[in-house]
């Protein structure tokens, strides 16, 4: 699929160059801050702010946000939120670890429970949608589209687990990454691009490819700086 395809008349290449500084400017302004400030903590309260505008930045160049589409974000937000609910109070998915405070306030966060922020459902659908539309670029069957987006979704986590820990997003137990988190999010990514393929919303998207590029660095370079 031509890179022409994915700009539409909606989508004029001058919003595109501005969506594309917005987004630029926001994980440039916290890398430096997260990696040179003496208070990262004034920059980590950004965080919601800045995953809800790039969600937002998103939506801006998504053609065509029909019934399927919504239903589709909804679907994902709430398999999202349920899996890490599960994950967190039996350790049972991904491993065992509690949540920190930089992604906001948890809900369900009482006894017995273990809370979990709502915006971690809204990450699971911007990850499963930036690759979802990667793999758009590349002719190829159905199969081959799920492996490789889910693929691009484990990576993605692997640059960054290393600095969740220290940014306070979240704590595994004793410290240690386990291998059952990313047996896990290999599996729970196919599910998740599998409804990606089969709903029926138009997968174009022309600022998709810079902001997945700009957070896979984001989390790349961070972790390279420890």
């Amino acid at each position: 699929m031509e890179y022409s395809e994915f700009v539409t008349p909606a989508a004029p290449m001058r919003r595109l160059r501005v969506a594309q500084g917005l987004v630029l400017l926001f994980h440039l302004t916290g890398f430096v801050g997260l990696a040179f400030s003496d208070d990262p903590g004034f920059y980590l309260r950004f965080t919601p702010l800045t995953l809800g505008l790039t969600a937002l930045l998103l939506l801006w160049f998504q053609e065509g946000c029909d019934a399927s589409f919504w239903g589709f974000c909804l679907t994902v937000v709430l398999l999202g939120f349920g899996a890490e609910f599960v994950g967190v109070n039996t350790g049972k998915v991904f491993g065992h670890y509690t949540y920190g405070d930089t992604l906001g306030f948890k809900l369900f966060d009482q006894q017995p429970f273990s809370g979990v922020p709502p915006m971690i459902g809204l990450n699971w659908l911007v990850l499963t949608y930036l690759c979802g539309m990667l793999v758009r670029y590349v002719p190829m069957g159905e199969l081959a589209r799920i492996l490789i987006a889910a693929m691009l979704m484990v990576g993605f986590d692997a640059c960054l687990e290393p600095v969740a820990g220290r940014f306070d997003f979240w704590h595994w137990t004793a410290g240690v990454i386990p291998a059952q988190n990313f047996r896990d999010w290999f599996i729970f990514a196919c599910i998740l691009q599998m409804l990606f393929n089969r709903t029926t919303f138009a997968k174009r998207n022309p600022l998709v490819p810079l902001v997945y590029l700009t957070q896979l660095l984001f989390f790349f370079l961070l972790g390279a700086l420890k």
